[in-house]
């Protein structure tokens, strides 16, 4: 009889040009310990090859259906063939993304994507990232939210380019961006103290002598502060300055990418991409695929086994 494993969650292995299969083989000896099981999903020749290089040695069991790791116990890796005869590596990781997405959401498991070269993709598809293909493919509007030891982010919008990022802003859109974040926050049970709001213009605004986004977002957050009863949002405050007063119950919701992910980056030494909206979790770990150390044992898994154990 087998023990039984609480937390099943399905590995996209990412770009192979990269240290993704090295991380997840460095991780291997403490997830089997917390009886966790490695579920890969990707071409099964290729990640034999690579584990292979790098001398990784275990027993692989190819999945046909994902639900037969039942039959096995945690000692094992497993592998979901997601492979194909074409060169495209675009077109490939596209559809592996496609049939990872499938899979999590048929059995509600969580989903770890690895990282992927985007510029690859980008050349011959309208790709932003996986966070955005996979609201794309699911018709649900996803959000990016950041996990750090030190704080939380989220961006409401994302891998755009910067002269589109108020295209869309308007009081409507921020209040229902808004309510979907905190009845997702509600529903997966993810507790924060406080919610700041970021302005968008420098010194959020200053009194609206450098904008009227801010007044915006202010009658926004009095409306939505009425109808809760334990957590107050806050905002919007001057991203100068909103981070020096900062703990891990804190969220910060900035309008663009990069008003957020630099202090994120800078500030917090552990982190992870947690995406939410779907019907599963989706996590990925912050670093990149590294190809530049590929095969040299200096990959950190520090970020893989915190997605993992989450």
């Amino acid at each position: 009889m087998y023990t039984k494993v609480l937390n099943n969650k399905l590995i996209f292995v990412g770009d192979l040009n990269s240290i993704n299969l090295e991380i997840i083989a460095k991780s291997y000896k403490h997830l089997t310990k917390k009886n966790i099981k490695i579920i890969l999903i990707g071409d099964i020749d290729e990640i034999q090859k690579y584990f292979i290089r790098i001398r990784f040695k275990v027993s692989i069991v190819e999945l046909f259906s994902i639900e037969d790791h039942l039959n096995f116990n945690n000692k094992n890796i497993f592998i979901f063939h997601a492979g194909s005869n074409s060169t495209d590596k675009p077109n490939l990781i596209l559809n592996q993304i496609v049939v990872s997405n499938n899979l999590s959401k048929h059995k509600s498991y969580d989903l770890i994507t690895m990282p992927i070269d985007k510029s690859i993709i980008k050349k011959e598809n309208n790709f932003n990232g996986v966070t955005e293909f996979l609201s794309q493919i699911n018709f649900k509007k996803t959000f990016m939210l950041m996990r750090g030891e030190g704080f939380s982010i989220i961006p409401l919008t994302t891998h755009i380019k910067f002269k589109n990022i108020l295209k869309g802003f308007n009081a409507k859109n921020f209040y229902k961006d808004l309510k979907d974040i905190i009845h997702i926050l509600i529903k997966k049970k993810i507790n924060y103290n406080e919610i700041i709001i970021l302005g968008i213009n420098p010194h959020a605004g200053e009194d609206g002598t450098l904008g009227n986004e801010e007044n915006i977002i202010k009658k926004v957050i009095i409306t939505i502060n009425k109808g809760l009863k334990f957590l107050k949002i806050k905002g919007p405050l001057s991203a100068d300055s909103a981070f020096k007063n900062i703990n891990s119950k804190k969220l910060f919701i900035s309008y663009y990418h990069d008003q957020a992910l630099i202090p994120f980056k800078i500030l917090n030494t552990q982190s992870i991409n947690h995406t939410i909206g779907l019907t599963y979790n989706r996590f990925s770990p912050t670093h990149g695929t590294a190809s530049d150390i590929m095969y040299k044992n200096k990959s950190n898994n520090t970020s893989f086994l915190q997605c993992m154990l989450n």
